[in-house]
Parts: C-alpha cells; sequence; structure tokens
C-alpha cells in the first residue's frame, strides 16, 4: 500500500480494500485521492452499517430532506443543473477530429488535462465515498463490476438504490483490470448546490473505460452508473460482440399462461416507461439492457435494479401502479419536485389539488411565482425525478436478476410520427428491421421541449446521445449481433401518434395494451398478417377480438382502416430523408444500409402504381 492511502485511508477501510487483493484498483484509488485531496475517506462494503451511514449522511449534509413518510426524502439540484448536460459532455479519444462528427468528442490528453484541473483538490474539505456495484446481474456473464467515487452522499445513495452491489463481485474478480470507473464531485458549493456550473465537465475516457463528472449533481450527469456507463459499455461491447442498448425489457402474458420477452427502444416523451409498465404485465427494467448471443438465442438482462424515472404526469388513472408505489411508505428519493408546508411530495400532473405554496427546486414557492425572465415557475420541474427499487414495484417481474437473462421473442422499435407509420407493425427479416425500424428511427419535438412541433429527430435505435463508437459501426454491430443464432427476435415498430388531417391522435393511451399482445400472438406465429410494402400489419378479424378481450372496446372497422392505411407519399419521403442522412451525415455507412432502403423504395412504388398513394389495409 503507497503513503497516501495509509493516510488518508483509516484502517478500518483500508483493510476492506485489501481484502479486495486489486492492484489496478489501488493504483485508480491512489490516482483518486491525489487528485481530489478528500478531507476524508468512507469505503463501502455493502454491510447494513455502511449502507445506513450513506443514507444518514445524506440527510446530515443537506442533500436530502426527510419527509412526512419516513422511508422517503427530496433532493433539490442547482435551479440550473437540472437535465443532462449535453454540451459539456464529450468522448475523449486520441484523433478526435477523425471521429464520427454526429458525436460529441475531445481529444483525449487536452480533455483529461482539462478535467483533471477542474477536479483537483476539489474534495478538500469533503468526504470522498468508494462505492462497488454490479452492472447487470451478479454472478452472470452478463456482470460487468463498478467502482464509484463521489463527494455526494445523495448520488452514492441514490445508486444503491438503482444498482446492484458490488463489493463481492470485486472479490471474486479474475479479471483485474475489467471495471468500470466513475470519478465525481459536486465541486464547490453554494447553499447546498454546486456553484460553478460553467465548469460543469462530464467526460468520458472510453478506452479507459472511466467517466468523470465535476460541477454537477444532478442524476443523468452524476449517476455515473446510467448513461455514463452506457457509453463505456457500448465501447466495451464493441470489442466484445455484444450490444447495449437503450430498451426496456418486460414480460408479456400470453395464452395459457405463456410469457414473452421483449426489448423496447423509444426516443424521450414516446411511450417507453408507459409501455414497460402497462397493467397486467410484468416489468424487467425501463431504460438500459445487455444483449448477447447464447445457446442459438439472444438474452437480454436489466442492467439496473431500480427506476430513476420522470415523475411529471405520474397520476392514478395513465400510472396506477407507480402512483400507488410513490405514496407508500418505501424507500423512495424525489428530486425537484414541491414540498407543500405539511412536508408531502407533489409534482405537476399528480392528480391531486395543488398546493399554495411551499418549497421546490427554486427555493420558497408560491402560486405565481416567476423567474428572472418573467416566466411562472411550476410547482415541479418537467424533469423532476423519482428513485426506487424495481422489486418494490407489483408488477416485477421475477427474472429481474436471473444471471442468465431472459430470451428475447420480439424487440420492439418507437417514435413519435404524426403522418406516417401505422400503430404496429412486424419486419420482414433481421436486416430490414435493424436498418428500416431501428437504425431509421426519427421522432417528431413538441412545442413544450424545443418549442417548435413535428420537427423530425434522427435517433438510431434511440441510442444517439449515448454513442461512443461511430453510428455506422454501432448499425453494424446490431446487424452482426444475429451471427450464429437459430432463432432471432421478431422485431416491430409501434406509433402511438398518428394523428387525422384534423390533428386528432388515431389512437387512444391504452391501445398500445393490443398491439402489445398482437406482437406476443405473432412471435408465436398464432395469427396470421397482411403484407405491406414494409412489413407485416394485423387482420382486423384479430385485432376487433383483442380489443373487445384486452380492453372490452368495441374496435371499428373505421378505427381500423385510419390507422392502417398505408401512407405511400409519406413513406417515399421518409425513404429519401434517410438515404441523404446516411449519404451525406452518416460517415462510412454500409452499403447494406442503401440496399435496404432502395428495397423499400422499390416496393412502396410496385404498390402505389397498383394501388394508389393511400392504400386501405382491406385492399391488402
Amino acid at each position: 500500500m503507497s503513503n497516501i492511502l495509509t493516510e488518508k485511508i483509516k484502517p478500518e477501510h483500508l483493510k476492506k480494500i485489501e481484502d479486495l487483493n486489486n492492484p489496478s484498483l489501488n493504483s485508480l484509488i491512489e490516482e483518486v485521492l491525489t487528485l481530489c485531496n478528500p478531507l476524508k475517506v468512507f469505503v463501502c462494503d455493502d454491510s447494513d452499517e455502511d449502507k445506513n451511514y450513506i443514507r444518514q449522511k445524506a440527510i446530515e449534509t443537506g442533500e436530502e430532506k426527510q419527509l412526512r413518510l419516513n422511508n422517503q426524502t427530496i433532493h433539490f439540484d442547482n435551479y440550473k443543473d437540472q437535465a443532462r448536460d449535453k454540451a459539456n459532455t464529450k468522448i475523449l479519444i486520441e484523433n478526435a477530429k477523425d471521429f464520427d462528427p454526429n458525436l460529441n468528442s475531445k481529444e483525449r490528453d487536452e480533455g483529461l488535462k482539462e478535467v483533471k484541473e477542474i477536479l483537483k483538490n476539489s474534495m478538500e474539505d469533503k468526504e470522498l465515498i468508494i462505492r462497488f456495484f454490479s452492472l447487470g446481474p451478479s454472478n452472470s456473464d452478463f456482470t460487468i463490476p463498478a467502482v464509484q467515487f463521489t463527494d455526494s452522499f445523495y448520488v452514492s445513495h441514490s445508486e444503491g438504490i438503482l444498482y446492484r452491489e458490488g463489493y463481492k463481485a470485486f472479490e471474486k474478480l479474475e479479471n483485474k483490470e475489467r471495471f468500470l470507473r466513475f470519478i465525481h464531485s459536486q465541486g464547490e458549493l453554494e447553499n447546498g448546490v454546486s456553484k460553478n456550473l460553467d465548469k460543469r465537465r462530464i467526460y468520458i475516457d472510453r478506452d479507459h473505460l472511466t467517466a468523470y463528472s465535476t460541477n454537477t449533481q444532478y442524476g443523468g450527469n452524476t449517476l455515473g452508473l446510467k448513461k455514463l456507463a452506457m457509453r463505456l459499455t457500448i465501447y466495451l461491447a464493441s470489442r466484445e460482440g455484444w450490444l447495449t442498448e437503450h430498451m426496456f425489457l418486460m414480460g408479456v402474458n400470453g395464452p395459457n399462461n405463456r410469457k414473452s420477452f421483449f426489448t423496447g427502444a423509444f426516443p424521450s416523451a414516446c411511450g417507453k416507461t408507459s409501455t414497460s409498465m402497462i397493467t397486467g404485465e410484468k416489468i424487467i427494467g425501463d431504460d438500459i439492457a445487455y444483449l448477447k448471443r447464447k445457446n442459438g438465442k439472444i438474452y437480454a438482462v436489466n442492467v439496473e435494479k431500480g427506476m430513476f424515472g420522470i415523475i411529471e404526469g405520474v397520476n392514478p388513472d395513465d400510472d396506477p401502479i407507480i402512483w400507488k408505489r410513490l405514496h407508500e411508505n418505501k424507500e423512495t428519493i424525489f428530486s425537484n419536485i414541491l414540498i407543500d408546508n405539511n412536508n408531502n411530495p407533489y409534482w405537476t400532473g399528480s392528480g391531486l389539488e395543488e398546493p399554495k405554496e411551499g418549497i421546490n427546486f427554486s427555493g420558497p414557492w408560491q402560486t405565481g411565482k416567476k423567474d428572472e425572465n418573467g416566466n411562472l415557475i411550476p410547482p415541479s420541474h418537467k424533469n423532476a425525478r423519482f428513485t426506487l427499487s424495481l422489486e418494490t414495484l407489483e408488477n416485477c417481474d421475477e427474472n429481474l436478476h436471473n444471471p442468465e437473462g431472459v430470451p428475447l421473442s420480439g424487440i420492439i422499435y418507437g417514435g413519435r410520427d404524426s403522418d406516417t407509420s401505422v400503430p404496429v407493425e412486424e419486419a420482414f427479416d433481421w436486416k430490414q428491421g435493424i436498418i428500416w425500424k431501428g437504425a431509421s428511427l426519427e421522432s417528431e419535438t413538441t412545442a413544450a421541449t424545443l418549442g417548435q412541433e413535428g420537427v423530425r429527430k434522427f435517433n438510431p435505435m434511440s441510442n444517439l446521445d449515448f454513442l461512443s463508437v461511430p453510428i455506422s459501426q454501432y448499425i453494424d454491430m446490431n446487424v452482426k449481433i444475429a451471427e450464429g443464432v437459430d432463432k432471432l427476435p421478431m422485431i416491430f415498430s409501434v406509433n402511438y401518434f398518428l394523428r387525422d388531417k384534423n390533428g386528432k391522435f388515431l389512437n387512444d393511451k391504452t391501445d398500445k395494451n393490443v398491439w402489445l399482445k398482437w406482437m406476443e400472438l405473432r412471435v408465436h406465429n398464432e395469427v396470421e398478417a397482411l403484407e405491406t410494402p414494409s412489413g407485416f400489419i394485423p387482420k382486423y378479424e384479430d385485432l376487433h377480438k383483442l380489443f373487445k378481450s384486452v380492453l372490452n372496446k368495441e374496435y371499428t372497422k373505421e378505427n381500423y382502416e385510419q390507422q392502417f392505411t398505408i401512407r405511400i407519399p409519406e413513406n417515399l419521403d421518409k425513404i429519401d430523408r434517410m438515404e441523404k442522412i446516411f449519404k451525406e451525415k452518416i460517415p462510412n455507412a454500409s452499403e447494406l444500409i442503401f440496399s435496404v432502403l432502395n428495397e423499400q423504395r422499390k416496393k412502396f412504388q410496385d404498390f402505389q402504381s397498383r394501388l394508389g398513394d393511400y392504400i386501405s389495409p382491406f385492399k391488402l
């Protein structure tokens, strides 16, 4: 052990490090101590005593505040630190100028020098927490050990809810260097929140499996094992032949007590969480999945064991399971919502009466409070969150911690699309599904987020923000994972946002229950389908039965025709958009992409020449 370890770490904590017998870890700890210069060090070995210490310190330091229910706490971020900082999140690589221009990268040496200068002595008046985690189930070939260094007890507490314990995984670690490293400091604090947001940095050193985060408290920037780890494991997966995907993972119940497992990738505000939480089905995860080839199939696991969910709009009608759970006295961390005068949580869209005053992310709040620009401040931030363990949800699947993972029957891609795609469609095959439904995924923005509605954003596999390899390489990884697989998952697209000419939605919120049941029947070849230019759609008779049995709802031929009319001009426009993007903006896009797009164009043009621009499903 080096002098700095023995000087900075008390003997009882030093022994926890010594017991892991990992020279690479020891060198890393020495580096962090030298760089950040903490006042003292706490090493968590996942004992109840250590976990309770972290929870208590989160409250003692003011990072969290106790609510009326004693297992619930609230955390507030800086008023201007409430979302992922995309501009200052960069992939550090050699020769960044030659990297994919669509991805935010920086020269590694330059980036490391900058972030380390910011981190220098950043913990000299703080306690450093060293905590170990396991991404993916423990004792599994999916397991990836990780270590988090942070001076935030809120961050450490949150990760303890969201991720599996990992101290024992480090004890058993055979490859002493294959683990993820996360170094975070809140930086200088003012009124308990990060002060120097101009020095906020989130840098990903992908080749060395390390992420640096500083001068920020918001979970998306600081919870290293979440989206920072995604970037590291996408790169790791590219070297090892598997996938890290921005996908939910769920079990869908079929006839005769059958259960089929699906993953789904949806951009923000497109129905990802609501699909994974459909009443009557089982959730394994709502955000990130690892996919690997095993035994002639593709298996998947949830990387996490908890949920860091957007809370705005969670109400008893649309989200009954989550809403009920958030009102139970179980371990929960709320962030950036309103606390009323009785210490109860309130968030926008909860279905409850709005308090007149309280404390929220802006400080003391009352109805009509405005920000410095004269804009009304809502009771809770639109990106306000809740953190809870999936095991505390009544619909949690028993396979959450299955070390083998679950065999996938289907993969779903969904986006916000007002005028082109039908509500549900099955791909012809794996390559067409990956290219046309996954890699060509685009989603319309909403007025609430960008001030302009209907702008189509290209977002392959809903993973663009988190890629650490070139887009072309990432798409190729998705295509190639099918090699050697005997039974591939079927690929589907869904679209919950189709509108008529007057702008009215053609789908109800609950219709997704039916689309999911139809997909479950299709993967077992128990219903037939109609062929379109881009895949297979349901027959009316099957949907009529499903709407009655699943929702007790009459499904008319008029509903079916409106929803499943094939819109040829809009689809041809999409092909043109995709072709232009891949030709002009994606370096080294494969010939397979253009071949699939060209085949799609021919099929749409053939249907158009025979049946016209807008084709009723009854004509197929």
